[in-house]
C-alpha cells in the first residue's frame, strides 16, 4: 500500500535548480508507481472544500519575478474526472475546473516527469481547524489501498519575509522548529502536532499557516511517519519530505 506524503515544495525554482531537494524528488518518483495522485496544495486556499474535475488541468504559473524559463515550464498531466467525482461525493466537496498550481506541478514534474500520472487537486479550506484537516486526511486514507498517492504539498518552514540567498546558513529558529516537528512526527505525537502553533518559533516560521496545514492532511491519511529528506534552501525554507505508512 502506498504511503501518504508531505512534500515541502519550497520556491518555484525547485523545478529548475539542481538542489538536494530537487534530486531527492526525482529519485523518490522512481520508487513509486501510483495509478493517480490526489494533492492538497498550500496554493489553493478556499472557504469550502473544492475538488478539481478538470480532465486536462492547465499549468498555473502563480508567481512573479522569476526567470522566463520557469514560466515556460508546462506539466500536462491529465486529470481524473471519475476520481474527482468520487471525492466530491465522499467529501461533500464543490466541483470546479482548476489547473495545477506550482505547489502541485513543481514537485510532481520532478517525481513523474513524463506527466503520465493523473492528478486530482483538492483545495485547502482556510477556516478548518487542525483536527478537521487531519480528519480530511483520514477520509482519503482508503485511496492508498487502490494505488492512489495522497500528497500534502506545503513547506515545513515558510517565512518569505526572512528569505536569504540560496546557500545561506540556517538560523537557530528554523532549525529548532524543524527539529520539534520531526521529533513529534516520529513519536507519533499527533496531539502535539494538532497544536503545532504552540511549538518553539512556530510564528516565526509560519507567519500564516497555509504551508504547514497540508502536513496535517498527509498525517491523517497515513500511519507512522518517516523522514525521507531534510535540507534547507534560502536559509529559511526547510525542504523536508515525510512518508506516512
Amino acid at each position: 500500500m502506498l504511503p501518504s506524503l508531505f512534500i515541502s515544495h519550497g520556491s518555484p525554482m525547485l523545478a529548475l535548480n539542481k538542489t538536494p531537494a530537487h534530486a531527492f524528488l526525482r529519485e523518490l518518483g522512481r520508487q513509486l508507481a501510483p495509478k493517480a495522485v490526489v494533492v492538497v496544495s498550500a496554493h489553493w486556499e478556499s472557504l469550502a472544500l473544492k475538488v478539481s474535475i478538470s480532465a486536462k488541468p492547465e499549468t498555473i504559473h502563480d508567481f512573479g519575478g522569476f526567470p522566463q524559463a520557469l514560466f515556460e515550464c508546462q506539466y500536462p498531466a491529465p486529470g481524473e474526472p471519475e476520481l474527482a467525482e468520487r471525492l466530491a461525493v465522499l467529501l461533500g466537496a464543490e466541483r470546479v475546473e482548476r489547473g495545477l498550481d506550482h505547489g502541485a506541478w513543481v514537485p510532481l514534474s520532478l517525481m513523474f516527469p513524463d506527466a503520465n500520472v493523473p492528478v486530482v487537486s483538492l483545495s485547502l479550506p482556510v477556516r478548518w481547524s487542525n483536527a478537521e484537516l487531519a480528519t480530511l486526511g483520514e477520509r482519503l486514507s482508503a485511496l492508498r489501498e487502490e494505488g492512489i498517492l495522497v500528497i500534502g504539498s506545503g513547506s515545513l518552514t515558510h517565512n518569505l519575509y526572512e528569505i536569504m540567498p540560496q546557500e545561506s546558513p540556517v538560523p537557530a529558529w528554523v532549525d529548532e522548529f524543524a527539529t520539534w516537528v520531526s521529533e513529534r512526527l516520529i513519536a507519533n505525537d499527533r496531539e502535539a502536532l494538532l497544536s503545532w502553533e504552540r511549538a518553539p518559533y512556530a510564528q516565526e516560521n509560519h507567519p500564516t499557516p497555509e504551508h504547514f496545514q497540508p502536513l496535517l492532511v498527509a498525517m491523517g491519511a497515513g500511519g507512522d511517519a518517516k523522514q525521507l529528506h531534510h535540507s534547507v534552501e534560502h536559509g529559511v525554507l526547510a525542504m523536508d519530505v515525510y512518508a506516512f505508512s
